[in-house]
């Protein structure tokens, strides 16, 4: 029994859980070798009835391996756990090297050309926006500051809806609950793969890239733990290059 718990909540959708599963196995094994009693699965609920308290989870003194945002990370989780390393996001639309940016869509019909470049502020003036949840950075926070870098400010929507996860926000648009949204782009290239409700969408420009979703562990586990898990991964090809 490993003394350890690990996660991968930020895209563990249906469709690519077993992906998600091989890649732990991978990271697992070469932690295995390098004398780490790595769990030898993940964790997906630490509540009841499947349900994930997230907060809780990135806290738990036991954690070896998980990836969080920076929006939670400012809000003083940077506090309980050390940073790993960064993801590579250079696969993705919007993504370069450890730095990736969200995707802001709207329903096609009311989408200026899709791929501007520029975000349309003016077009959101007045409109319903969705995001997963008020510590998101790719959800609202990086929206937030590119507005108040133009003098503009998150008001700018007449509304703002949570929705409780990126996929939901994009179902929220195009169903016309919502009217944007800003979803992190790996999240939309996975949900140009799997989500119908994404055909309905348009790219209307990107937020600023920013830092993606970093590795993190336990902050009180023993330095060479750390240095150990950090070298596993650069292994198995996790980590942005340096």
């Amino acid at each position: 029994m490993s003394p350890f718990v690990a996660a991968l909540p930020m895209y563990d959708w249906p469709e690519v859980r077993a992906e998600v599963d091989a890649q732990w196995a991978r990271l697992r094994d070469a932690l295995r070798r390098r004398g780490v009693a790595a769990p030898a699965t993940l964790t997906r609920a630490n509540g009841p009835a499947e349900s994930r308290d997230l907060a809780a989870l990135w806290r738990d003194p036991a954690l070896l391996f998980a990836q969080t945002c920076w929006g939670p990370m400012g809000l003083g989780l940077a506090d309980h756990v050390r940073v790993i390393g960064q993801p590579d996001y250079s696969a993705f639309a919007g993504g370069q090297g450890e730095l990736y940016s969200s995707a802001v869509v709207m329903r096609r019909n009311e989408a200026p050309a899709e791929g501007n470049a520029l975000l349309p502020f003016d077009r959101f003036r007045g409109k319903r926006l969705a995001f997963n949840g008020a510590d998101s950075m790719s959800g609202i926070l990086a929206l937030t500051s590119d507005l108040e870098a133009i003098g503009e400010a998150i008001d700018i929507f007449s509304e703002r809806i949570v929705s409780g996860g990126h996929r939901a926000s994009i179902v929220a648009v195009a169903e016309g609950r919502a009217d944007v949204a800003a979803i992190d782009c790996r999240s939309w290239a996975m949900a140009q793969r799997f989500e119908p409700a994404a055909k309905k969408l348009a790219v209307v420009g990107w937020t600023g890239r920013r830092k993606g979703l970093p590795y993190i562990c336990a902050g009180t586990l023993p330095r060479e733990t750390v240095a150990a898990v950090r070298e596993a991964a650069d292994e198995i090809g996790l980590l942005a290059p340096a």
